[in-house]
């Protein structure tokens, strides 16, 4: 969360939750409430009293819905959404889209390969669950679409919320390059996806060109092109899908889209959603909190009319520790800054905000953000 490195395995294990606001000219209003998300995940072991706890509290708290992971059974997020629906907030359900582990209903051949003709199953960039599936298979789609479409007849779901639809970043995030020991100037073959046979026999059926008989694949604007349109296709495919089901659907994507295209093949400012929740983890970037409201005031202008933004917050979980903590995973905005990174959201045009995740929120942060997301920034 976003979805970066981290989302994944976070998606898998968050659970529960626990804020001084920097800028002296709001002032708290009733009146005023920013719609407010999170992203989360569970239920691992808790009871059903825990969990109608747990969400009660989440609403008092402030918020409104939640991207809830659960894995991929429907039973798991009726039980769940029951829940949620009764403490009053929406319920989406946050489900890894290209990335999926070994699973009886995938092919092998459906996953991506890298330049070097590596596939993403058996040697997968950067983290061991970087199996990342090819969006040219049909079989991946078909995949898919059951999975979303299952998942999405459940009366207590109000939408899907796709993560990882998108291509490994072929550049990471530039706060992550030294935790992985890189220096990521260019696209280089182990982290360039995808050279199937399917993708580039389909790529050059469609512009003539032999991308692997070019002598840089990653200076043909071409090749580029053709697989954000891969992502863009299946998000087109999927939103059929999920539509049908008479839900919503949406995604969480790159900051950008200028960032999305670059890292990950994301052109989600053309993608049909009912919303958008891009990841602004300024800290991945180097920035500080007053990035968040430049990078939302170019989501909004490069958006599609009509489509809600809800600016991605990642939340640091030990602010005490922040200075001596090298992992960039473990960064995050302070208590003191939330409020700068909320307010410049709205500020700049964003429908409200998405946290990741309250699981991180400290007493400190929950104070701040309760005096931030009830301001008025139509002033």
């Amino acid at each position: 969360m976003n979805k970066f490195l981290l989302v994944a395995s976070m998606a898998i294990l968050l659970t529960s939750c626990k804020s001084k606001n920097s800028e002296s000219t709001i002032s708290v209003d009733k009146k005023h409430k920013i719609p407010v998300y999170a992203w989360m995940g569970g239920p691992g072991e808790a009871t059903d009293e825990e969990l109608a706890a747990q969400f009660e509290d989440l609403k008092k708290k402030g918020i409104d819905g939640l991207m809830y992971n659960g894995g991929h059974d429907p039973e798991t997020y009726r039980r769940v959404g029951k829940f949620v629906k009764n403490a009053g907030m929406e319920f989406h359900t946050w489900i890894p889209t290209m990335v999926q582990g070994e699973n009886p209903k995938l092919e092998k051949e459906w996953y991506a390969v890298n330049r070097n003709g590596e596939s993403a199953f058996e040697k997968p960039a950067y983290v061991d669950y970087y199996k990342f599936l090819c969006p040219s298979k049909e079989g991946t789609y078909n995949f898919l679409a059951e999975l979303y479409g299952n998942v999405a007849e459940v009366k207590e779901v109000d939408g899907i919320h796709l993560d990882y639809i998108r291509f490994p970043d072929v550049i990471l995030a530039p706060g992550l390059w030294d935790k992985y020991g890189l220096v990521m100037d260019k696209e280089y073959a182990p982290y360039d996806y995808c050279y199937c046979d399917d993708c580039t026999s389909d790529f050059k059926e469609q512009t003539g060109i032999d991308i692997k008989a070019v002598e840089d694949a990653t200076q043909v604007a071409e090749w580029k092109q053709f697989r954000y349109d891969l992502i863009t296709n299946m998000v087109g495919r999927l939103a059929d899908v999920v539509h049908a089901k008479g839900k919503k659907i949406n995604a969480a994507v790159f900051p950008g889209p200028s960032i999305s295209k670059k890292l990950v093949r994301q052109e989600w400012n053309k993608w049909n959603l009912d919303a958008v929740y891009p990841m602004n983890y300024n800290d991945f970037y180097l920035e500080g909190p007053e990035w968040v409201g430049k990078i939302v005031k170019e989501e909004v202008t490069a958006g599609k009319a009509g489509v809600p933004i809800y600016s991605g917050l990642f939340i640091c979980p030990k602010p005490e520790k922040k200075g001596n903590e090298k992992d960039p995973e473990n960064h995050g905005l302070l208590p003191e800054e939330i409020g700068e990174a909320i307010a410049g959201s709205m500020r700049n045009g964003a429908n409200g905000i998405c946290l990741f995740t309250p699981g991180r929120m400290t007493d400190a942060h929950w104070k701040a953000f309760e005096e931030a997301i009830y301001a008025d920034y139509s002033k």
